[in-house]
């Protein structure tokens, strides 16, 4: 599933048609992707409207567009959230769909398209003055101001019986953290994945915290890409001396130590650590 980096990675394709308007609404109406969505509603809205601007929390993304049809003060919100399989692309003016865009927002100088072949990501649609509740409700970024030291160490001691590996992937406290970042965060930290969350001591939970911020602002910075430059694909830019490269395949050494990996289920996610230097 994509993380904080990927996602931010996909939004900026559709970055692309900021200050444009969609001429046309295709979709899949019968589609899961809008469950709890009605895509009657999101095309009549959407058709003529004006994509202002858009932002990342977590796994999600958010989309803001203006139009004549409403009160100036209010907006048009379109969510996104990737699942699995979801990507966003930007396409030629004449692009013929395919089985699995669902969601094809048509301007005059290109169409933005949703694909998602095994449907675990959604759609979601508000309109109003201020953002939805399923967006203002998702918990501080890592690189704010609110996700401090304290914060993380009252919700360590709260699951103090669960593996730290398991409690990094809880979005409630650590949006857009997942699978690989948490290996590397805590690969990082030389914490083991299988220690407790209420076993670590002061000096841990700083350095946890400072290697979760740590961790964001590499994985922005390099598959996110800087500016309007892309990588060509997402993981171009992670350098060798990463985790990342070496956790994927039976055999990988960690990139500081020199000595095997090991990979085994931690929290039911297969996990990658180095023994030599996150000890139990």
């Amino acid at each position: 599933m994509p993380e904080l980096a990927e996602v931010e990675f996909f939004r900026k394709r559709w970055s692309a048609g900021h200050g444009a308007t969609v001429l046309a609404v295709r979709l899949h109406a019968g589609k899961k992707v809008f469950r709890g969505t009605s895509p009657t509603l999101l095309k009549r809205k959407l058709t003529g409207a004006t994509l202002l601007d858009s932002e990342t929390a977590a796994k999600q993304m958010l989309f803001r567009f203006s139009g004549s049809g409403l009160p100036r003060a209010e907006s048009r919100w379109l969510g996104i959230h990737l699942g699995m399989s979801g990507e966003l692309r930007v396409e030629p003016p004449d692009y013929a769909a395919t089985k699995h865009d669902h969601l094809i927002l048509v301007q005059q100088q290109r169409q933005l398209v949703f694909n998602d072949p095994r449907m675990f990501g959604g759609v979601l649609f508000h309109t109003g003055k201020t953002p939805p509740a399923w967006w203002t409700r998702i918990a501080p970024a890592i690189l704010s101001k609110e996700f401090t030291v304290e914060a993380v160490a009252v919700f360590l001691r709260r699951r103090a019986r669960a593996p730290i590996k398991a409690v990094l992937l809880m979005q409630e406290r650590f949006p857009g953290i997942g699978n690989w970042m948490a290996d590397e965060i805590l690969w990082r930290a030389a914490i083991h994945p299988q220690r407790l969350a209420g076993s670590l001591k002061p000096a841990e939970v700083r350095t946890l915290h400072r290697e979760c911020r740590r961790v964001c602002r590499l994985a922005l910075g390099t598959i996110a890409g800087k500016g309007r430059y892309l990588p060509p694909n997402l993981n171009a830019h992670i350098p060798k001396t990463w985790l990342f490269w070496h956790r994927w395949e039976d055999g990988g050494r960690c990139p500081r130590t020199k000595r095997l990996l090991v990979r085994e289920e931690v929290g039911g996610r297969t996990t990658c650590w180095s023994p030599v230097r996150q000890k139990r």
